[in-house]
C-alpha cells in the first residue's frame, strides 16, 4: 500500500459523501464512480468518473486504470451500494482487491439467496418460500401456507420499501401481482415483532466486530428514526443480537463494514431480516456518538488498518432522525433551520440540491447523557417532521406517527426480605427519587422464602440497566449477601433493627462476608447513607448527578453553618429551649 491510500468508490450518494469525510481525515484518496454532480464528488479532489455506478466498462476502469502521474492503480475497490455490477467487480478482482468479496455482493443483492445463504449457515430468519406459480392461485395458496397478511418481496433491486408489497388479505392479491410486475419474487411469513433492531458489524482481516444494537422506527416503509443504544431492550438482547449479528456476517466474504437489519420478536427471539454490505442509515449515528465512526471502520478494514475493538462503544446515548424530502423543494432546509436552534444537534445536509417528497436529504443526531434527554431534545425537530410528513399528497396518512417514548432505566435496585423493613427504607428512596431524581426499582424478595425468586432478581439486574443494588434485611439478615453472590453489581447492605438484638445481629452477619464477596453495609437503620453512597458511585459516571450530589453537600455546609451562627447568636439555653 502506497504512502497515501487511493479508494475507489463504486457510487457516490450520501453514504459515500460520508465516507469521502472519514477519508479525507486520514489523507486517504478517493476516486468516485457515479453522475458528474454526485455529492460525495463535491468534497473530494480524486480521479473520478462520470457514469452510472452500473456500467460494467466504467466500473471495470475505475478499479484498473493507472494514474498518469504514479502509474498505480487503487489499493481497494469498494461500493456505496449492492446495487451494482458483480461481475464487472469479479474481473477488476483478478487485479485489484474488491472488499466486500464480489461473491458476497452477488449473494446479498439477490435477497431471496441472501436469505438462503444465511439459512445455509444456521442463522435464524423468518419463514420464507420462492413464488413459483406467479398467478392469483399461487398467492392464494401461499396465503393459505402462512395466513394472512404475509410479505410479497422482490428478489433484487428493492430497498426503501420498494419492490415490497405486503399481501394483507385475499383481496391484495391481484393489486400485489400487478405492482410487482415482471420480477422475480419471493414471500415472506409476517414478523409479529415488537420493535426492529440493527447492529453495523465490522469485518477485518483478523477479526468480526460489531457497534452497539440500535433500535430502527419506520415510517411509510423508510428508516425515520435511530435509537443507539436500542431503547427497552435487556442487555442480553442486545448482546445476542450483536452476537446474531456478527454470525450472520461472518459467513460472507470479504471485508468492511455490513448493517444487519432484525426483528425482534414478541416472544424475545430474533430472525435477521436483511443486511447490507456497506455502510447504513442506521449506523449514522456513530459518527458523533461512537469514537470512531462506521465510515472510519469500513475504511480502516478495507485498507487492513487497526480497528481497536474500545473505538466502536457508545459514548453516550443518541437519537438519529432522517430529513426527508417533502411536499416543497425546501423543506429539508426548514428542518435544517430549526436543528440550528437545538443544542447539541449535529447536521448533515447531503448536498443533493432541491428535494423531492420522501427523498433522503439530510439528518440529524442529537446526543445526551441519557435516552430521556435525547428524546427531549429531538421532540420539536421530530413535531416538525411530522407535520410536513402530512403536507405530503403523494402518499396516504401514516399509520402511526407515535414513537413511544423509553421506559425510564432503573439504576438503583432495592429489595427487601419483607414488607416490614420498607419504613425503614423510606427515607433513602425519597432521597433517590426526590432528591436526585434517580430511578428505582423496588421488590421484595427473601434470601429464604423466596430464594430462587432473590436469585432470578439479582442474577438478571445488570441485564436490566441497574447499576447498583440496595438490599434491606432484618435478623439473620442474608438477602444482601447472597444478592452480592450473585451478580458483579455493588451491593449496599442495610441492617434493619428487630425486635430481639436492636440490629447488632443483621448487622454482624452483613459484615462478616467471606473474602471475595465483597458487600458495603451501612448502619442499623441507615438507609440514607444507603442511598448517598449509591448516589456517590453513579456520580462518577455521570457529571450532572455529581454536580447534584456537590450541591447537596453544600447544603449541608450551609445548614450546619446557620445552625453555628445561631448558636453562637443566642447561647446554649435558648437554642435548647427552641429545639425543643
Amino acid at each position: 500500500m502506497s504512502s497515501q491510500p487511493v479508494v475507489a468508490v463504486v457510487g457516490g450518494g450520501q453514504l459515500g459523501r460520508m465516507l469521502v469525510e472519514a477519508a479525507n481525515r486520514h489523507n486517504i484518496q478517493t476516486n468516485i464512480l457515479d453522475k458528474e454532480d454526485a455529492p460525495a464528488k463535491n468534497i473530494s479532489a480524486g480521479k473520478h468518473i462520470d457514469g452510472s455506478f452500473a456500467d460494467k466498462e466504467k466500473t471495470i476502469a475505475l478499479g484498473t486504470t493507472a494514474d498518469v502521474k504514479t502509474k498505480k492503480t487503487v489499493d481497494v475497490v469498494t461500493v456505496e451500494s449492492e446495487h451494482v455490477d458483480t461481475y464487472a467487480l469479479e474481473e477488476v478482482a483478478k487485479s485489484v482487491k474488491v472488499e466486500p468479496h464480489w461473491m458476497s455482493l452477488r449473494i446479498i443483492q439477490n435477497k431471496f439467496h441472501q436469505k438462503q445463504h444465511l439459512q445455509k449457515h444456521s442463522v435464524a430468519v423468518a419463514e420464507y418460500e420462492e413464488v413459483e406459480e406467479r398467478t392469483a392461485a399461487g398467492l392464494a395458496a401461499i396465503g393459505d401456507r402462512y395466513g394472512f397478511p404475509f410479505m410479497l418481496k422482490s428478489q433484487k433491486d428493492a430497498y426503501d420499501g420498494k419492490g415490497n408489497y405486503p399481501v394483507r388479505s385475499a383481496e391484495d392479491i391481484e393489486a400485489a401481482l400487478a405492482a410487482m410486475g415482471s420480477r422475480d419474487l419471493y414471500a415472506e411469513k409476517w414478523a409479529e415483532f415488537k420493535a426492529e433492531l440493527a447492529v453495523m458489524v465490522v469485518k477485518t482481516k483478523d477479526d468480526v466486530l460489531s457497534f452497539p444494537t440500535v433500535e430502527t422506527v419506520h415510517e411509510d416503509s423508510v428508516c425515520k428514526l435511530v435509537y443507539a443504544p436500542a431503547r427497552n431492550v435487556s442487555t442480553a438482547i442486545n448482546e445476542e443480537a450483536q452476537a446474531m449479528a456478527r454470525k450472520a456476517v461472518a459467513a460472507f466474504k470479504g471485508k468492511g463494514v455490513f448493517g444487519v437489519e432484525m426483528f425482534l420478536l414478541k416472544d424475545d427471539t430474533l430472525v435477521v431480516n436483511e443486511i447490507a454490505p456497506r455502510p447504513h442509515n442506521s449506523g449514522h449515528y456513530t459518527i458523533e456518538a461512537c469514537p470512531m465512526s462506521q465510515y472510519e471502520a469500513h475504511l480502516r478494514a478495507i485498507l487492513d488498518m487497526p480497528i481497536p475493538k474500545k473505538s466502536l462503544r457508545l459514548k453516550e446515548p443518541a437519537v438519529m432522525l432522517n430529513i426527508l424530502g417533502g411536499a416543497r423543494p425546501d423543506t429539508h432546509e426548514q428542518v435544517a433551520h430549526a436543528a440550528r436552534e437545538v443544542a447539541n444537534a449535529s447536521i448533515h445536509l447531503y448536498d443533493k440540491g432541491k428535494s423531492t417528497p420522501g427523498r433522503k436529504m439530510g439528518h440529524i443526531t442529537v446526543t445526551a447523557p441519557s435516552m430521556a434527554e435525547c428524546e427531549q431534545t429531538i421532540a420539536p425537530l421530530l413535531e416538525l417532521t411530522n407535520k410536513l410528513r402530512l403536507e405530503r399528497t403523494d402518499i396516504g396518512p401514516p399509520h402511526s406517527q407515535a414513537t413511544p417514548k423509553s421506559k425510564p432505566v432503573a439504576l438503583v435496585g432495592v429489595i427487601m426480605g419483607s414488607d416490614s423493613d420498607l419504613p425503614v427504607l423510606k427515607l433513602g428512596l425519597e432521597l433517590l427519587v426526590d432528591t436526585f431524581g434517580i430511578e428505582v426499582d423496588v421488590d421484595i424478595t427473601s434470601a429464604h422464602r423466596t430464594p430462587h425468586r432473590m436469585d432470578d432478581y439479582a442474577s438478571k439486574a445488570a441485564s436490566k440497566g441497574i447499576k447498583v443494588i440496595i438490599a434491606a434485611a432484618g435478623g439473620a439478615a442474608h438477602l444482601p449477601g447472597m444478592a452480592a453472590s450473585h451478580t458483579t453489581l455493588p451491593v449496599i447492605g442495610v441492617p434493619v433493627k428487630g425486635k430481639v438484638l436492636d440490629g447488632q445481629d443483621s448487622l454482624l452477619s452483613m459484615v462478616q462476608m467471606p473474602p471475595g464477596v465483597p458487600l458495603g453495609v451501612m448502619g442499623i437503620n441507615n438507609s440514607k447513607n444507603a442511598a448517598l453512597y449509591a448516589v456517590r458511585i453513579l456520580a462518577a459516571f455521570d457529571d450532572e448527578l455529581k454536580q447534584k450530589y456537590e450541591k447537596y453537600v453544600d447544603d449541608m455546609r450551609v445548614e450546619v453553618e446557620a445552625k453555628a451562627e445561631k448558636l453562637r447568636r443566642d447561647g446554649p439555653a435558648k437554642y435548647l429551649l427552641e429545639m425543643k
